[in-house]
């Protein structure tokens, strides 16, 4: 597939040899740019109250059963999800409130 990518987060906070720690920030209604996981990650839900995964047709890992499909759900503040390299995504905000979630990237 021919596609530009972008990044997992909106900005990087912080990278190192063992992690890169990104931010994601999307309004109410905002997508982000398609992108790929290459390393594994670790997802902290921080505000937002809905919020939508649009998986690409090619997607792999954690959520290659979702590949070409919206898995959309409720934000919980605090809630962590780990999910492996594979996925290609670009995450929407369908609520009302702005999303923000910080990204984990463990480096092998």
């Amino acid at each position: 597939m021919d596609r530009k990518l972008g990044n997992v987060g909106t900005k990087l906070l912080l990278e190192n040899d063992r992690v890169a720690i990104w931010e994601l920030r999307l309004a109410p209604g905002e997508k982000e740019r398609v992108h790929e996981h290459t390393r594994d990650y670790v997802m902290v839900q921080i505000t937002g109250d809905r919020v939508a995964a649009d998986f690409e047709p090619d997607c792999a890992g954690t959520y290659a059963s979702y590949a070409g499909t919206r898995y959309e759900a409720e934000v919980t503040p605090g809630q962590v999800f780990f999910a492996g390299r594979g996925g290609i995504e670009a995450a929407v905000n369908t609520g009302d409130q702005p999303f923000f979630e910080i990204i984990i990237e463990l480096k092998d």
